[in-house]
């Protein structure tokens, strides 16, 4: 008689994976319900529970003083999509964004390449490009106040002395104060990227750029075909966070122009909702704001990650 054959079809192995799961003894789930709990209850009650209350209050006409509130339905929707500044303010979130993104992940990895070099002074110089990061927004916006200020600032007196004509109105005109915003964010947070970046580098194979060199590649083929592939996951990793943070720039913004000049000149989105909410007492308008903010950088996180993946199984 032959020997029956073992089922190794997707039921087999569906068998197999449900007994395993549930064959363990009950103090491995009671353990990895200690550890795994605390962390789940807090993030129900102080992001989802927020999140989902949020979208609620964003049907409904809200006056943070008045104990009650009005069903809109879509209304406020729909006023924010015919509003007059509405594009406005998404137009500065996407060029405050894009700037905030490709400036960082570029400064950072050219500062990340230089300083992993033996230098003289380098853990000092990589010190003070990381210090300006855990230091406070706000305490940075009313510095760089005086920086750009156009009467004694530091930009005003490197301009007079190298004869390069008068000093920009940064407080004045809309698109200066939108690069005034865009360097100082830059400034603060050019130590996260690098300091990643930095430790990127010390992962790379040095095998492969040995053999870039044995076969006498040029530095920008080396770079470029060797390095950057190397370096792409960390790439990938900062594109999301320096994203999330840029879009929920609210400190330098409030400190130095507080979304002016001309009313909406450098108000973003995240700044909008807090005009709205805490300034008009329009709490049901900045909740549409936040939600729709919400969605804008959900869709954009997933398309990221779809693109990763589609490149890892290349």
């Amino acid at each position: 008689m032959l020997p029956t054959a073992r089922k190794t079809g997707p039921a087999g192995r569906s068998g197999r994976l449900h007994s395993g799961l549930f064959s363990r003894p009950w103090t491995d789930y009671a353990l990895f319900l200690i550890l795994v709990g605390p962390n789940l209850a807090l993030l129900a009650v102080f992001t989802y529970r927020p999140l989902v209350e949020n979208f609620q209050f964003s049907f409904f006409d809200w006056n943070l003083s008045s104990p009650t509130s009005t069903f809109v339905g879509f209304e406020n929707y729909r006023e924010w999509a015919s509003r007059d500044d509405t594009w406005q303010i998404v137009g500065n979130t996407v060029v405050f964004t894009v700037a905030a993104v490709v400036g960082s992940l570029v400064l950072g990895l050219v500062l990340a390449l230089l300083l992993d070099r033996k230098l003289r002074g380098r853990n000092f110089v990589r010190s003070a490009v990381f210090a300006p990061y855990v230091i406070s927004g706000a305490a940075i916006g009313i510095a760089f106040q005086f920086v750009f200020d156009p009467n004694f600032g530091l930009v005003q007196d490197l301009m007079r002395r190298f004869g390069l004509g008068a000093v920009p109105d940064f407080y004045q005109d809309p698109k200066w104060a939108m690069v005034m915003i865009t360097v100082t964010y830059l400034w603060k947070n050019l130590g996260y990227t690098f300091v990643i970046y930095l430790a990127a580098l010390q992962g790379v194979r040095k095998e492969l750029m040995e053999a870039a060199e044995i076969d006498q590649a040029s530095r920008w083929t080396t770079f470029r075909k060797v390095l950057l592939p190397q370096l792409r996951p960390t790439t990938f990793f900062l594109s999301i966070t320096v994203l999330l943070n840029s879009l929920q720039v609210f400190d330098i913004i409030n400190v130095m122009t507080r979304g002016g000049p001309l009313a909406t000149g450098t108000t973003t989105m995240v700044y909008q909702v807090y005009e709205e909410t805490f300034r008009n007492f329009r709490a049901g308008y900045g909740a549409t704001v936040a939600t729709i903010l919400f969605l804008v950088l959900l869709i954009v996180t997933l398309v990221q990650v779809r693109i990763m993946d589609r490149d890892d199984q290349r």
